[in-house]
């Protein structure tokens, strides 16, 4: 397993949060830079530290000893000594609902991959060799950084809505509802390609489903059935993706391994006569992205602090291992010339090197990937409309959880719905589009990490990248060129299209701003479209030690 500075203990975590604002009904808001709940104010004074009562919560700060020659008032500016620490937040209605580490793991692997299913355009674009190592740098090249901002900031500020809450702390409301819909929309734009990738493989043992009215019902009946899973709850899909991450992984193991009687290094030489390096790119970044989603349902998770960075270190370790093994194995076992590498082809190969058996069970482990995938990110799309409900940035009615199962039924219905209509188009445009949306609120998650770090420095980072400004610049500068790369070789269509997307994302925004201030529309009760702030309500409390001395 590779080395990853991820540090795997931690201190006690709280977070801050903002006062004097209501939580939600049923779903408390987010954690924040600025605090958005009841929170303690502490009123830090020379050789002590006071706090307003609280009945139901422990002294978060001890006072210290009167013996004690440590003066508290020094240790922070005249303008800090005032700060609030929230009470602890629990977003599901029991700690038994929660995520564990396992369930986490897996939920993140099938937001990211969910096995080599997809790879093949890879091969058909650019060759064998280039597709092998293309899979071998880019996840660390590539998801590497983009795993480090997330288990920096999902652990500093955890809560639905992830990034979102993180840009909205970052750079203000505009720049939250940017975020969001950026991402929900790359996200429900990129699940929509799952039930047609899944039609591909079902068509390989039932032609009609190829295409006509067979492909079409095959593709609503199975985002029906999906919707209706997710609508289990979080606790379910987390352990049910264990399960899929088991089965559709154990017929490429078994390919591997069949392949290496039959490897010739040679046949990785095989030239496409015209490389796309268009289709090459995006298929490569469509199979390899969405590390941070997972962050939109971090307040579902148990102890994210620590939950976070360990479960994002292995699965960039689960996720590189089941791309680049197979598709180096599978290259090198037959004589296929890269053309006849479409959707679908790894059932070809399962079949010559281990017979119908295996080719059937890739077929099946197809089906079961595209479930895991599509939940995956079905869970997370839908939780981080409740994280921008919770912020107000969108009505109230997204914060609304099904009494039985505790999952936000509203999202998750808006999210089928769009994802049926994308389902129907073709598989480049999709993968295209959500790229390039993807890619806009990846550069702006990254100038949001950049941000945080220099505008709060004192900001309580359960897990913290161990680099300085200078150092987080420069790892994540290849991702930002890449990123940048992606969007500037979009066609003219999919480029259109995503303005066209992002224009009517800033429409909602100023439509929902309307909505509120006229009280067209119900948004939960908090500040999470002011435009301005205090400073005071800016400052933010960082480690304990700095201030009292001990935890």
């Amino acid at each position: 397993m590779a080395n990853f500075p991820f540090k795997l203990s931690f201190p006690s975590f709280r977070s801050p949060s903002r006062s004097q604002s209501k939580p939600s009904h049923h779903n408390p808001a987010p954690y924040s830079l600025l605090p958005k709940m009841q929170a303690q104010e502490i009123q830090l004074q020379p050789n002590q530290i006071q706090t307003t009562p609280q009945t139901d919560q422990k002294e978060l700060i001890n006072q210290p000893s009167p013996s004690s020659p440590m003066d508290t008032s020094n240790l922070l500016p005249p303008c800090r000594q005032t700060c609030t620490v929230p009470k602890p937040i629990s977003t599901t209605k029991s700690s038994s609902n929660k995520l564990k580490l396992i369930p986490l793991i897996f939920l993140i692997y099938f937001e990211v991959a969910g096995g080599p299913y997809g790879a093949e355009q890879s091969i058909q674009a650019a060759g064998p060799l280039y597709a092998i190592i293309g899979f071998f740098i880019f996840p660390f090249l590539w998801g590497v950084p983009e795993s480090l901002v997330t288990a920096e900031l999902a652990t500093a500020l955890p809560g639905n809505g992830g990034f979102v809450v993180w840009a909205e702390r970052a750079f203000g409301p505009f720049f939250g509802s940017l975020m969001g819909t950026w991402k929900y929309l790359s996200c429900v734009i990129n699940i929509g390609a799952y039930p047609p990738m899944c039609a591909d493989y079902i068509s390989r043992a039932y032609p009609p489903a190829a295409a006509g009215p067979s492909r079409s019902v095959a593709i609503s009946i199975t985002v029906v059935l999906l919707c209706l899973l997710n609508y289990t709850g979080l606790s379910v899909v987390g352990w049910g993706a264990v399960v899929l991450a088991v089965v559709t992984l154990a017929p490429f193991v078994l390919i591997t391994v069949l392949a290496m009687k039959r490897l010739q290094p040679k046949r990785w030489m095989v030239q496409v006569e015209k490389k796309d390096w268009r289709l090459f790119l995006n298929t490569l970044f469509w199979n390899l992205n969405y590390w941070d989603s997972a962050s939109t349902m971090a307040g579902e998770v148990e102890q994210p602090e620590k939950t976070f960075p360990k479960g994002l270190a292995i699965a960039v370790v689960i996720c590189s291992v089941s791309y680049f093994l197979p598709v180096m194995a599978g290259t090198g076992a037959i004589d296929s010339p890269p053309e006849a590498w479409v959707n679908g082809y790894f059932a070809d190969v399962a079949d010559m090197v281990g017979g119908d058996w295996l080719k059937y069970w890739i077929q099946a482990g197809a089906v079961l990937s595209s479930i895991g995938l599509y939940e995956a990110q079905l869970s997370s799309g839908a939780f981080q409309l409740l994280g921008m409900a919770d912020l107000g940035l969108l009505p109230s009615v997204f914060a609304v959880r099904a009494p039985k199962f505790d999952t936000p039924w509203v999202g998750i219905l808006l999210s089928c719905i769009i994802t049926l209509t994308i389902s129907f188009l073709p598989f480049e445009d999709i993968v295209a589009t959500a790229n390039i949306l993807y890619s806009l609120g990846m550069l702006l998650e990254f100038a949001t990490f950049l941000w945080l770090r220099v505008k709060y420095p004192d900001l309580k980072r359960p897990y913290r990248v161990p680099l300085g400004i200078p150092g987080l610049i420069v790892m994540c500068l290849f991702p930002s060129v890449l990123l940048g790369y992606v969007i500037a070789v979009a066609s003219r269509r999919v480029f259109l299209l995503s303005a066209v997307l992002t224009a009517f994302g800033i429409a909602v925004h100023y439509l929902m701003r309307y909505c509120r201030s006229r009280g067209l529309l119900k948004f939960t009760d908090n500040e999470g479209l002011e435009d301005e702030q205090t400073e005071q309500e800016r400052i933010v409390l960082g480690d304990e030690e700095e201030i009292n001395g001990v935890v």
